[in-house]
């Protein structure tokens, strides 16, 4: 029987893997999701102890300003992070979409789990579809890739920032705040609130984010024994096309405030990558696409990255730039 107690031989940090310490947000989706790994792990490894440490973060906690002038993705992690570093936590869980695309020193991926529907989801009392919504009806979303694409199609709609967590985006819609928010798919089905979809967005009408719908598992780099215990979590198919869809946004310098989508497919030894970059308001945005061969993801990534500057990428982040 696999027990997890794995030793820690070439590591500063030598110890057998006895105990678990998950570090994760406080929201009702963060906890699920740090649950989530917790259960997979001890089904692995009946002998091991594991632990879940919630904490608050920067990101949790500046609910009044938009993510991209707030600091970016990074709110999300970095205090989970300092609890790896400091060695009160030795895992962290993060959905994938809120992970920046370098990885500090000192820290790696060591997880990338099976994806849940990577698509954009539309939530209303009233309304059954996007194409619904009346001139003047107003949308929430808390992304600007999310924004953008609406913007785009959907001109006459008034798009209004939303913040908080899952039940709190629900909540201000329950109260009249909003006709409609978008939402990934992925929360609402893992909380059990998949009912409340009133339709998913196509991936051609809304291009999901880098990783969107995928969980990554982060540890210190000189825990190889940890790392070890985490394969059997690692699911390949997901991790090529997460992979490939975070090369695109880090050869574009993307961040929070580039209205950036990519999205991979994987079929067979093949990989299809779609992405765009947008100007905020929608009127500007550059598409791309390109097949490639499934054992470079980071390649076919930078070759869509190419090309989305060549069909005007650059221009546009050229002017979010100067906007700052």
């Amino acid at each position: 029987m696999n027990t997890g107690i794995r030793t820690e031989m070439n590591s500063p940090t030598s110890r057998p893997v006895e105990r678990v310490v998950i570090a994760t947000r406080r929201s009702r989706l963060a906890l699920w999701q740090a649950e989530h790994v917790k259960q997979r792990l001890e089904a692995l490894y009946p002998r091991l102890s594991v632990e879940l440490l919630p904490m608050s973060t920067r990101g949790d906690e500046l609910l009044e300003v938009r993510l991209d002038k707030a600091g970016g993705k990074g709110l999300f992690v970095k205090e989970l992070e300092t609890a790896l570093e400091d060695g009160r936590a030795d895992l962290a869980v993060h959905s994938m979409k809120d992970v920046p695309v370098e990885m500090p020193p000192g820290f790696m991926l060591a997880a990338i789990t099976v994806r849940e529907d990577p698509r954009d989801a539309l939530v209303s009392s009233r309304y059954a579809a996007i194409s619904d919504l009346p001139a003047g009806a107003v949308v929430g979303t808390s992304s600007l890739r999310r924004a953008a694409q609406i913007a785009e199609r959907y001109p006459a709609l008034q798009i209004r920032t939303l913040r908080g967590n899952l039940d709190t985006r629900l909540a201000k819609l329950d109260r009249g705040e909003y006709d409609a928010v978008v939402l990934a798919a992925a929360g609402l089905k893992r909380l059990g609130l998949g009912a409340r979809i009133r339709s998913l967005l196509a991936v051609e009408d809304s291009l999901p984010a880098a990783g969107q719908g995928a969980l990554g598992i982060e540890c210190r780099a000189d825990r190889p024994a940890l790392a070890a215990l985490l394969e059997p979590l690692v699911d390949p198919g997901s991790s090529i096309c997460v992979r490939a869809e975070r090369a695109v946004n880090r050869a574009l310098g993307g961040n929070c405030s580039v209205p950036l989508g990519a999205y991979a497919e994987l079929d067979g030894a093949r990989l299809r990558v779609r992405a765009l970059v947008a100007s905020p308001d929608g009127r500007r945005i550059a598409r791309a696409e390109r097949e490639g061969d499934a054992g470079d993801p980071e390649g076919v990534g930078n070759e869509v990255a190419a090309l989305l500057r060549a069909q005007g990428a650059a221009e546009i982040l050229a002017d979010l730039v100067a906007g700052e």
